[in-house]
């Protein structure tokens, strides 16, 4: 399995409902594309404040290395893309094998 990590800092005058929207995209991703197992999506509240602006976690597992492959170049997550960047400042991507 690979974990596939995003933390997220959204622009500042993204609204709930953009939220909403981006949420559900990824949260239906795994009954979108073949070798995604699960989406956990999260905001944080960590009461350590070393969060830098980071608000929220999408947390994928891909089922192997060809689960991820693809996943990458599918058309679903170019249309994730289309809902996601509009509304988003930075982000990290950390992935590692299980």
């Amino acid at each position: 399995m690979i974990r596939h990590i995003l933390l997220i800092q959204f622009i500042d005058d993204a609204t709930p409902q953009q939220l909403e929207m981006v949420k559900a995209a990824f949260l239906a991703i795994p009954n979108k594309i073949e070798g995604v197992l699960d989406v956990e999506w999260g905001e944080n509240n960590s009461p350590e404040g070393k969060n830098e602006n980071y608000t929220h976690c999408v947390m994928m597992t891909f089922s192997d290395e060809s689960g991820r492959q693809s996943y990458l170049p599918h058309p679903e997550h170019d249309a994730l893309k289309k809902v996601f960047k509009p509304i988003l400042k930075d982000i990290i991507v950390f992935d590692y094998a299980v």
